[in-house]
């Protein structure tokens, strides 16, 4: 079982930056991945960007060279810096930690922090 708490939402205006958190209940080297999945209003979760135990990444073509995740070991968090953000960046942001043990993959989810982008 993995508990995954977001924060560091907001409102922000075009062009600025947020960096969200994501805190593990325990030590994210047991967690095969984490990633982060955003969701606008009238549409489906979508990934975002993700980060594996091995510290391999991959991003969604509308955030690339834009967003970056980053993890903390020490801290069991993961990080999404988010620069130039436009007002299509609007969505709630969920953190997942994917782990798989015996051949079975659990996906454990947060409860979501919104971010907003608007002048």
């Amino acid at each position: 079982q993995v508990q995954v708490v977001e924060s560091g939402g907001g409102l922000v205006q075009p062009g600025g930056s947020l960096r969200l958190s994501c805190a593990a209940s325990r030590s994210i080297f047991s967690i095969n991945a984490m990633g982060w999945y955003r969701q606008a209003p009238g549409k489906e979760r979508e990934l975002v960007a993700a980060i594996t135990s091995g510290g391999s990444t991959n991003y969604a073509d509308s955030v690339k060279d834009r967003f970056t995740i980053s993890r903390d070991n020490a801290k069991n968090t993961v990080y999404l810096q988010m620069n130039s953000l436009k007002p299509e960046d609007t969505a709630a942001y969920f953190c997942k930690a994917v782990v798989v043990r015996w051949g079975a993959q659990y996906d454990y989810w947060g409860q979501g922090t919104q971010v907003t982008v608007s002048s």
